[in-house]
């Protein structure tokens, strides 16, 4: 199951868990595991942001048969994909969506930057966006 984590500078600020149609139902013991390969992979991400100006950091990190993937924003927000897949055109684009959405609640009024993200309408976007790249 791919898993969305997004960090800001201080906390993370919003995770997904996105059920593809194959996939089966994943345990709580899972779910935990997949959290810490996405914080574990965070010193990767800030390795690989140090060599590049790219917003998209392609993969950072693997364990067993799922890959860490990374974007990196201009406010240095960071996205990370825990994802079994190797396509990193649809990732790409799938990240490119994300930001949309995320710069889009950005400028939200109501939201306070670097702050966790609690919109329902972020959240359904979000998942909307998955539905079509997973």
């Amino acid at each position: 199951m791919p898993m969305l984590l997004i960090v800001g500078s201080k906390e993370p600020l919003y995770e997904a868990e996105f059920s593809t149609g194959t996939a089966q139902p994943k345990s709580e013991d899972t779910a935990h595991l997949n959290q810490f390969i996405l914080h574990s992979a965070m010193d990767m991400v800030d390795e690989a942001s140090e060599s590049t100006n790219n917003m998209y950091l392609k993969i950072v990190d693997r364990f067993n048969d799922q890959n860490v993937f990374a974007f990196i924003t201009a406010g240095n927000i960071r996205f990370l994909l825990l994802h079994e897949g190797r396509n990193e055109d649809q990732v790409r684009s799938f990240f490119q969506e994300v930001y949309e959405a995320y710069v889009r609640l950005l400028m939200n009024p109501f939201y306070t930057y670097d702050t966790p993200i609690m919109s329902a309408s972020f959240d359904q976007r979000i998942q909307a966006i998955a539905r079509r790249y997973f």
